[in-house]
C-alpha cells in the first residue's frame, strides 16, 4: 500500500507549456489566488497573497519551465477586483522582464 507524505504537497506540479488563467468567474481576491495555485500547479504552503505569487513564479520560471500564460476575463471582472489584481499583472511583467522562459498575453 503506498503511503502518502506531506512532502507531496510541499512539490510543485509539472509545468504545461500553455496556461491559460480564465478571470471571468473570479469574484474575489481569494478565487484569483486558487485560480493561480491551481494552474501553475503551485504547492499547497502557496501562502495567496503577492509576495506569495512572485516567489512561486520566479521559482517556476528560473530556467527549468517555459510557458505562455493567456490571461482570459480580466476586463469582466469588477472594478474592486481589478484594482486588487494591477499587483499581479506588475508581477506577471517583472517575471516575464526577468525569465525568457515565461510570456504573459492578455487574450481577453
Amino acid at each position: 500500500m503506498a503511503h502518502s507524505n506531506g512532502a507531496d504537497q510541499n512539490r510543485f506540479k509539472p509545468a504545461k507549456s500553455r496556461i491559460i488563467l480564465d478571470f471571468s468567474d473570479c469574484k474575489y481576491l481569494g478565487e484569483v489566488h486558487k485560480l493561480l495555485k491551481a494552474k501553475f500547479g503551485f504547492p499547497e504552503y502557496y501562502g495567496e497573497n503577492w509576495d506569495a505569487l512572485w516567489d512561486c513564479l520566479y521559482g517556476r520560471f528560473d530556467g527549468t519551465g517555459t510557458a505562455l500564460i493567456e490571461l482570459h476575463g480580466f476586463s469582466s471582472m469588477n472594478e474592486e477586483l481589478k484594482e486588487h489584481s494591477v499587483t499581479m499583472l506588475e508581477i506577471f511583467d517583472e517575471i516575464q522582464v526577468k525569465s525568457p522562459n515565461a510570456r504573459f498575453v492578455f487574450i481577453d
